[in-house]
């Protein structure tokens, strides 16, 4: 395809059940409905680990966790591993970031050739408590998720306002004196991650009082009684705040009024785009760096592989690209780089053909039907890794210290209904176990993450110490002042 310019937006935490275009019921995101209507939607897209700074290393480098390291939130990217950003600056390409990155800091070399009012991690360090992988301590800034849902104003919603004003900015004013090669613009807002404080005119106009669907399998009769949830919920805790129906109404329709208001963003900075000139010129792709639980088995926030969190959005358009068209094979964040790099005309150097992803511009490119994609966790919450595959029809979900799970994606889209110990079962996660070992050892990759992490906990003070340090229930964005539990 010819070399043309990419506009990358990247939002955070958007569960892709919560968008018109992939079929919610209510939410109101008519911009990327538009997007995805003049371009292709990814019906079956994932994230490689559902947490903020492993996947977003994983989107920077194209490579999987176990391959990088970046394990956990205490882990940030640091600049270390080649990332398309380098590899397009080095190649005289303008590649520009604007909003959150999550990465260590200003202060290493993490390959953009500009970052405007970059998020990253607190004091360099991040979420140290996540590095307790036994006895997990209960995190203290759990009430936010329940205490701050409704409708207003909060750092984040301020942050996503000003990224989109200096993104309509920068198309309007910069794009076109960048015309020699392709340039890159990686528009990252940080809606509708948490607090679920949602501006009022979203809040009330679509969202307060209304029918709202209930989260899935939320009251306690329906809860699964698997063992990471109980693992995952005693030390978050974020569910026991949630103290009535009407804070949990408040906490959908915050939810979802910070959707829609992510969705106006996106529209600004579309619509710049086509008022400067440049939408001829200019691919589009939007994804989200994870998804959202939103309640669904009594769990909110992330850190898990059900496909409310796991799995994301992904939508990519542009003149050459075709319209209105969906694409339904397993598809994951790996594929962003090799997508990237032949999007703006880079070739692939030789010490990048062992990357895991493959570019999606041209979709008849392999084999589409043996495609799966893969995710892991390592990180707060869990006493042991979590790996997923999701192929065609199955997702297999292999966890270290709990019993598997297996879901028929096909017949039972919502994962009522796990089949991991069924007898009629036995061949599918036999086979989708060996997709997984093809992709690495969970027991080895295990120690490994285990064995940083111990590293960096006692280089930190060690247990106490980080405990004490408290956290952060959200990490402050450029300007606002942390505060610890």
């Amino acid at each position: 395809m010819t070399p043309k310019n990419l506009l990358i937006i990247i939002s955070d935490e958007h569960n892709p059940k919560t968008l018109g275009c992939y079929g919610h019921p209510i939410v109101k995101t008519t911009h990327l409905d538009r997007l995805a209507g003049c371009g292709i939607r990814f019906t079956k897209a994932y994230c490689n680990s559902p947490v903020c700074i492993p996947a977003r290393a994983v989107i920077a480098t194209g490579r999987y966790i176990n391959q990088i390291g970046f394990w956990d939130n205490a882990d940030p990217y640091d600049g270390s591993v080649t990332s398309w950003h380098h590899r397009l600056r080095e190649a005289g390409h303008q590649v520009v970031s604007i909003g959150k990155l999550h990465f260590r800091s200003t202060e290493d070399d993490n390959g953009f050739s500009e970052e405007i009012v970059p998020m990253h991690v607190i004091e360099g360090k991040g979420d140290l408590m996540g590095l307790v992988r036994e006895d997990l301590p209960r995190r203290g800034s759990s009430w936010k998720m329940a205490g701050m849902a409704g409708p207003g104003e909060s750092p984040y919603t301020f942050y996503d306002r000003d990224i989109t004003a200096r993104a309509q900015v920068w198309l309007r004013e910069e794009a076109n004196r960048h015309k020699e090669k392709p340039w890159v613009l990686f528009v990252s807002l940080v809606c509708p991650h948490f607090p679920l404080t949602a501006p009022p005119e979203h809040f009330y106009r679509y969202y307060f009082d209304e029918n709202l669907p209930w989260p899935k399998l939320y009251d306690r009769m329906e809860r699964p009684e698997h063992p990471y949830l109980k693992e995952y919920g005693s030390s978050f805790a974020y569910d026991e705040h949630f103290e009535s129906p009407d804070q949990v109404r408040r906490g959908v329709a915050g939810y979802l009024g910070l959707c829609s208001f992510l969705d106006e963003n996106v529209g600004k900075s579309l619509d710049a785009l086509e008022q400067a000139g440049l939408s001829d010129d200019t691919r589009v792709i939007y994804t989200s760096d994870h998804g959202d639980n939103l309640g669904a088995r009594g769990v909110w926030g992330k850190s898990t592989m059900y496909e409310e969190a796991v799995a994301v959005p992904w939508i990519m358009a542009g003149a050459d690209i075709p319209t209105g068209k969906t694409f339904d094979a397993p598809v994951s964040h790996v594929d962003l780089y090799p997508t990237i790099l032949e999007a703006t005309g880079l070739p692939l150097r030789h010490d990048e053909d062992d990357l895991p992803g493959c570019s999606l511009l041209n979709l008849s490119n392999g084999p589409l039907a043996d495609r799966f994609a893969f995710s892991e966790y390592h990180g707060m919450g869990s006493t042991g890794g979590i790996f997923m595959i999701r192929d065609a029809r199955y997702k297999y979900i292999y966890y270290v210290n709990h019993p598997a799970e297996l879901f028929d994606l096909e017949s039972d889209p919502e994962e009522l209904h796990n089949l991991a110990q069924e007898p009629a079962y036995e061949a599918i996660r036999s086979a989708c176990d060996s997709k997984l070992r093809s992709v690495c050892d969970p027991e080895h990759v295990e120690r490994r993450a285990k064995e940083r992490q111990s590293e960096q906990l006692q280089r930190h003070g060690g247990r106490e110490a980080v405990i004490a340090r408290g956290d952060l229930g959200f990490s402050p964005p450029p300007g606002i002042s942390a505060e610890f539990s």
